[in-house]
C-alpha cells in the first residue's frame, strides 16, 4: 500500500492544491513537484525538496527517488515573482538572491550526495534551473514533447548556477550552445547533448520510469550507495588518480556482505538475498 502525503503549497503561488506530492511504494519514493503553473522553485519548494531527500538518505524503507511533476511545465526554474519582490528589502534583494541561490546549490549537491539513486521524470518544459535540476539527476527520462533551456541570457542574467549541472551533463560546447543563446532545444536534441537517457511517448513515461526505478531497487543497496559516491567522486579527479581511488573502492567493496552474497549466488546460479551490509 503507497504512503502519500502532501506539503502545502506556497500561499504566494497560484493555483490550488499541494506543493509537493509524496508516495512511497515498493521502495520507490515519488516526489511530485504540485506548484503550479510553472512548478517554480521556490523556497519553500526547495527546502521541501531538500527536506525530503535529507530524509530519504536514512530511510532503510526507499530505495530510489523519482522527482516528477504536474502540468506542463516540469519546473520554470526559480521564481522570479518571488524574487523580482525582495527588490523592495533594504538590501536591495541581495540576502534574499544569496540564500535562494546557496539553497539551489545545496538541493542539486543533496541529489549527488543520496546514497539512492535519482531519476528525473520529465513531461513538459524544463527550463533554468529547472533544466539545472534535470541535470543534476543521476537518470533523466522525459516524453518526446519534453523541452529544455537556460534562458538567463534572455533577460540578462546568465543562467551560471544552472551552468554547474548542465556542464556536467552535456558536452561543454553543446552547454554552451544552450547558455549563449538561450533557446529552446527539444527532447531529440537533449538526448543527443546528453541531458536525458531516455524519451518515451507520454502515455508511457511513468511506467518506463517506474520499470527503471524497479530494475534498480533490485539490485544490492549497499553497492548502489558505493558506488553512487565513488562515481561522483573520481569525476572530479585526474585520471590516474581516479583509477587509484576506484581500485580502492573496489578492495572495500569486495569485502562487504552483499558483495560475499552476490558473487556466491552467481556461481550457485540462484537469486541474491541483499541484506545492505
Amino acid at each position: 500500500m503507497a504512503e502519500i502525503v502532501s506539503f502545502r503549497k506556497d500561499p504566494n503561488s497560484a493555483g490550488d492544491g499541494d506543493l509537493v506530492l509524496r508516495q512511497l511504494a515498493d521502495g520507490i519514493l515519488r516526489l511530485t513537484l504540485n506548484n503550479p503553473p510553472a512548478n517554480a522553485l521556490s523556497l519553500s519548494v526547495m527546502e521541501t525538496l531538500m527536506g525530503e531527500l535529507q530524509g530519504a538518505a536514512g530511510d532503510e524503507d526507499i530505495r530510489v527517488v523519482v522527482i516528477a511533476s504536474t502540468g506542463n511545465v516540469f519546473s520554470a526554474g526559480h521564481d522570479l515573482k518571488e524574487l523580482t519582490a525582495h527588490r523592495a528589502d533594504d538590501d536591495d534583494g541581495v540576502a534574499f538572491f544569496e540564500e535562494s541561490f546557496a539553497l539551489a546549490a545545496d538541493l542539486m549537491l543533496e541529489i549527488n550526495r543520496l546514497p539512492k539513486p535519482v531519476i528525473a521524470e520529465i513531461d513538459g518544459l524544463a527550463t533554468a534551473a529547472g533544466c539545472q535540476l534535470v541535470a543534476s539527476c543521476d537518470l533523466a527520462i522525459c516524453t518526446d514533447t519534453s523541452t529544455f533551456c537556460t534562458p538567463g541570457v534572455n533577460i540578462g542574467l546568465f543562467c551560471s548556477t544552472p551552468a554547474v549541472a548542465v556542464s556536467r551533463a552535456a558536452h561543454r560546447k553543446q552547454a554552451m550552445e544552450m547558455l549563449l543563446t538561450g533557446e529552446t532545444i527539444d527532447a531529440s536534441t537533449a538526448k543527443d547533448f546528453g541531458l536525458v537517457n531516455r524519451i518515451v511517448p507520454k502515455q508511457y513515461l511513468t511506467q518506463v520510469v517506474s520499470k527503471y526505478a524497479s530494475i534498480i531497487t533490485s539490485k544490492s543497496p549497499q553497492a548502489l550507495r558505493i558506488g553512487k559516491e565513488a562515481f561522483y567522486t573520481q569525476l572530479e579527479m585526474p585520471v590516474a588518480e581516479a583509477y587509484d581511488y576506484a581500485a580502492s573502492v573496489m578492495v572495500d567493496s569486495m569485502l562487504t556482505g552483499d558483495a560475499q552474497e552476490g558473487i556466491g549466488a552467481f556461481l550457485a546460479k540462484r537469486t541474491p538475498e541483499w541484506k545492505g551490509e
